[in-house]
């Protein structure tokens, strides 16, 4: 017990935070809750360094502490703790602060939950944390927009975990064992692994937005809190693929659930890149950036187990789209939610206008940026597992992603309308500046440093 208490710190660090944010929650003290989550945050993530190396499971097995789960804490940790910088700086001063603050924290224990499952029991577990949380956070506003995200984010989740319990049934029936680790008996039984295989990929495809399980994905980050927004398309959406990778890599490809995967993959970045074509509000905008991005993600699903590159791409590129997708949500927070708030912005605000322009191409995959480092890595694991095709129509979604990004640039450096009007009403919390700083050094830096440093991870 204690030896399996003791790969869990990290956990039991923001555990205890959580608790603490509570009680201050309930003393009304919202500033010492923000100070408690970035505090319990920090310490998780110091906690997190020391288990890097480490490669073995807790709790017979349901719990996994690897190279994956240790990299997802580094992820997840810090991106909470720049969401709650991003909440202090929007709703400062607005009632029931301090509960914002303490469910961000607690649905990434439910993330951390799903990024190291090893058993189905925990999945569905970390499924249901994240959901309810996530649904109280949309509808925080309390406005008709919220209400109605918060009731279409909801009833699509509570369907989508319905169907994936269900379906994980099947797995449990031909396995014998709760254990993602067991799945290997499912190797004669192709019928049983199917039905599991689409069962989860409902439940996390939902969590992840991939295509077709995104439709509560534009409405909801719309009608939600703009931090909010940025959180759910980062934290519990890198959430949703790392479990998908905890699950996926146990399961035997008799099912031929890689081509499944990638078939996914494809439909999912062109449909989001071709719908954000038309958005005019940058929010929509960005919501079905993030729905194609994580199509994405899916190119180092389909190499598990087939090439090297699959694990180092999940981490390369989830680091750099925790801070690259966090930032650009931070320029929209202090800029406005239309393509005509921005026009102008980049003249009016050299400095973050800048910062954008670094969060959008980077988001594009333009070098030495970070996100084209993780690019690489993701387009490198589909070749090695002989999906070229899959990696060809990655590389042409990129490109027609540099368009959608560019329509976001170009009004950014042209003469506003109102260009005499001051831009004293815009947000200039500091929390805020810090955020954009922050993940903007990350963005530039760790490019380069990734590309010197190849081997880093």
């Amino acid at each position: 017990m204690a030896r399996d208490l003791s790969f869990l710190i990290p956990e039991i660090l923001l555990s205890l935070a959580v608790v603490a944010m509570l009680i201050a929650e309930m003393a009304r003290m919202a500033r010492l809750v923000l100070w408690l989550g970035l505090a319990g945050l920090t310490v998780a993530t110091l906690a997190t360094l020391p288990l890097l190396t480490a490669d073995t499971t807790v709790f017979g097995g349901t719990y996994r502490i690897d190279l994956l789960n240790g990299w997802a804490k580094l992820i997840l940790l810090p991106g909470t703790a720049l969401a709650l910088l991003l909440a202090r700086a929007e709703i400062a001063g607005r009632q029931r602060e301090g509960s914002v603050y303490s469910l961000l924290c607690l649905v990434t224990l439910g993330a951390l939950m799903l990024a190291g499952s090893g058993d189905m029991m925990l999945l569905v577990l970390g499924v249901v944390l994240t959901g309810l949380g996530g649904f109280a956070l949309v509808a925080y506003p309390r406005d008709d927009a919220a209400t109605e995200a918060g009731m279409k984010y909801l009833v699509f989740g509570a369907v989508t975990g319905s169907v994936m319990i269900y379906g994980l049934t099947f797995w449990f029936g031909g396995a014998g064992s709760t254990l993602f680790s067991d799945l290997s008996a499912l190797e004669d039984k192709p019928l049983i692994a199917i039905a599991g295989l689409i069962a989860v990929i409902v439940g996390l495809g939902y969590k992840a937005s991939l295509v077709p399980f995104h439709f509560w994905a534009p409405d909801a980050y719309d009608g939600a809190p703009v931090s909010v927004a940025a959180y759910l398309s980062v934290i519990t959406k890198l959430a949703a693929i790392f479990a998908l990778a905890q699950v996926l890599r146990d399961l035997p490809t008799e099912s031929n659930w890689p081509l499944v995967i990638a078939i996914i993959s494809a439909v999912t970045m062109s449909y989001g890149y071709l719908t954000a074509l038309v958005q005019t509000n940058l929010v929509r905008l960005m919501a079905y950036s993030s729905i194609a991005q994580t199509g994405y993600f899916l190119l180092a699903i389909v190499a598990l187990g087939v090439s090297p590159l699959a694990i180092p791409g999940l981490i390369v590129m989830g680091a750099a789209y925790m801070a690259m997708n966090i930032g650009a949500f931070a320029i929209i927070l202090l800029a406005g939610r239309s393509l005509d708030d921005i026009r102008g912005f980049g003249r009016r605000r050299p400095v973050a206008g800048v910062a954008m322009v670094i969060f959008l191409l980077s988001l594009a995959g333009i070098p030495p940026l970070f996100g084209f480092v993780g690019k690489v890595y993701l387009f490198g694991a589909a070749i090695d597992a002989g999906y070229l095709w899959l990696a060809v129509i990655g590389i042409l979604n990129s490109v027609l992603a540099l368009g959608i990004y560019l329509r976001i640039v170009v009004p950014m450096y042209q003469s506003a309308p109102d260009a005499g009007e001051s831009f004293d009403k815009s947000l200039t919390h500091p929390a805020l500046t810090g955020v954009i700083s922050v993940t903007a050094v990350v963005t530039l830096g760790m490019g380069v440093l990734a590309g010197l440093l190849p081997g880093w991870y």
